[in-house]
C-alpha cells in the first residue's frame, strides 16, 4: 500500500515539473508583456489587443527553444514515475 509520505513526493516531483516545463514561456509572455506596456506608456497609445500578436510569437519561439528541454523533462517524470509503481504496489 502506497503511504502518504510517497503521494506527497509524487505530488511534489509533478508540480515542480509543471513548473520547470511552463517556465520559459510564461517567461517569455512576461517579458515581451513589460516591453509591450513601457512602448504603450511612453508612446501613449493604449490599444489593449497590440501586445497579442509578440506575445504568441514570444511564447511559440520559446516553445521552439526549449521544447527539448521540456520533453525531456517530462519523460524524465514519466519514466521514474512508472519505474516506482512496482515498488508502490507491494
Amino acid at each position: 500500500m502506497i503511504s502518504q509520505i510517497e503521494i506527497l513526493t509524487i505530488l511534489k516531483r509533478a508540480i515542480y515539473t509543471i513548473l520547470a516545463a511552463s517556465a520559459p514561456m510564461l517567461a517569455a509572455a512576461l517579458i515581451i508583456g513589460v516591453l509591450i506596456s513601457i512602448f504603450q506608456a511612453t508612446t501613449q497609445i493604449n490599444e489593449q489587443t497590440l501586445a497579442f500578436v509578440p506575445k504568441i510569437i514570444g511564447i511559440l519561439f520559446a516553445l521552439l527553444l526549449f521544447g527539448g528541454f521540456i520533453l525531456s523533462s517530462i519523460n524524465g517524470f514519466t519514466v521514474e514515475l512508472f519505474q516506482s509503481i512496482n515498488t508502490m504496489l507491494r
